[in-house]
């Protein structure tokens, strides 16, 4: 199983995805491991290394925080530092979006991000999430598969 953009190949992050890359795993993706070694129906619904397809560089993560519970799924994302700004959030993303709305029990896709993380806001504005609550520390995102 893979997606892939014009510019991205995303693959599901597996035991043998990390070995094979012998990148450094961060925590998330060792507990999401360990997670997946106990619910092997989790594959796709975490996380999913970015892969720029020219070089085959790994350039972040990103995926969804478990399968879908009442209709929506939550989902995140990270770039390394050396490659934000390229749009490679936005153009992952977007695939993301368009895997979990393929599927009939997924109607609904959270986010949420630090309300200071200007980078953020515009990639989840680009794939036209809207604000649905606000705090002093947080901005909460949803887009409803009706309207993607």
């Amino acid at each position: 199983m893979k997606l892939e953009s014009e510019r991205l190949t995303l693959v599901p992050c597996t035991k043998d995805v990390v070995l094979s890359r012998k990148f450094d795993t961060p925590p998330h993706i060792k507990t999401y491991l360990e997670n997946l070694e106990q619910d092997p129906e989790l594959l796709g619904w975490g996380v999913w290394i970015v892969l720029v397809k020219q070089s085959n560089k790994i350039v972040g993560d990103m995926g969804f925080k478990g399968k879908p519970k009442n209709h929506t799924v939550e989902i995140g994302y990270g770039i390394l530092p050396g490659e934000q700004g390229k749009g490679f959030a936005t153009e992952g993303v977007t695939e993301l979006i368009n895997w979990a709305f393929s599927f009939d029990d997924v109607h609904k896709i959270q986010a949420e991000c630090h309300a200071d993380n200007k980078a953020s806001i515009r990639v989840l504005e680009k794939v036209h999430m809207k604000v649905m609550d606000q705090s002093t520390s947080f901005i909460y995102w949803e887009l409803d598969k009706e309207e993607n």
